[in-house]
């Protein structure tokens, strides 16, 4: 155990609070006008943890918190000889969460990664179905336009997460009918939608996961997310957000660079969760394979 004083983790505590305010205060501000953002929103909605759980800080496991006692209030921490620290044996039925977090991360980890789906996905959303538009935003090309692209180039979606919100018509373009149970089997690193899902694995493990990692996390989610959208049919200039023109040999090439460069950022995140994710199993008691 790594005992930190109590001006030290407050410190980090702190830090790390007005990091994540940088993005939960906005959200909150829009919130409260009634307003939307097609881009950032998605990571409040979509994944579906609170901003107040994504400001606390958690120290992560084999750390003791001196004079800590205010975080005996969470049933995931106890008293030990030196302060306060999380016990391991109070993950409990998500057990089965890390169970496939670290399955799902390391059959993903192990793959080359696989460029060049140029954010079709979204394409494929509103693909001869204009009324299923997900975002408040004018279709760039238009809807004949839009399709036009779609039927232009591969669809190679790899994401169950993805390719589930296809419309009918988009999903026979595919080469895979993806299902949920597929997912360990396809998911490979150089997707956009699992380098954002690793800030979904960090909030389905929290309290777990240090908060350091899972605001890395959630700042590549913001990053890919703004690519994800600026490749997507959508025109968001109003937002202030340029299109990458996917439709033009350069609007390609600009996606492919962007989407290797998250998959490197990507590696040592998924590497840390995988480590953490063995790391929990172990102490429930469970093999890891």
């Amino acid at each position: 155990m790594t005992v930190l004083a109590a001006a030290d983790w407050r410190a980090r505590r702190a830090a790390h609070v007005a990091r994540m305010r940088c993005w939960t205060e906005p959200h909150a501000r829009r919130r409260a006008r009634g307003e939307r953002h097609p881009v950032l929103d998605f990571l409040f909605e979509y994944y579906r943890f609170r901003p107040s759980y994504l400001e606390r800080w958690h120290p992560g496991p084999g750390v003791t918190l001196a004079d800590a006692t205010e975080y005996l209030r969470w049933p995931a921490y106890r008293a030990v000889d030196d302060g306060v620290a999380l016990d391991l044996t109070a993950l409990g039925p998500r057990v089965r969460t890390a169970e496939f977090v670290h399955g799902l991360l390391s059959a993903s980890a192990a793959r080359k990664p696989r460029l060049g789906c140029f954010g079709m996905h979204e394409w494929a959303m509103v693909y001869r179905d204009p009324d299923s538009r997900r975002h408040p935003a004018p279709l760039r090309l238009g809807p004949a336009g839009t399709d036009e692209v779609l039927e232009s180039l591969p669809v190679r979606c790899t994401h169950y997460d993805a390719f589930r919100f296809f419309t009918p018509q988009a999903r026979p373009r595919n080469p895979v009918q993806l299902t949920r149970a597929d997912q360990v089997a396809f998911e490979q690193p150089g997707c956009l939608h699992a380098g954002m899902d690793l800030y979904k694995w960090c909030t389905k493990l929290d309290p777990f996961v240090p908060s350091e990692l899972t605001a890395r996390c959630f700042e590549l989610a913001v990053d890919i997310r703004e690519l994800d959208m600026r490749a997507s049919p959508y025109d968001l200039r109003a937002y202030g957000y340029e299109p990458v023109a996917v439709e033009t040999e350069r609007g390609r090439a600009e996606y492919v660079r962007a989407q290797a460069g998250f998959a490197q950022r990507a590696r040592p995140l998924r590497a840390e969760l995988i480590e953490l994710s063995a790391l929990l199993l172990d102490h429930a008691g469970t093999r890891v394979n």
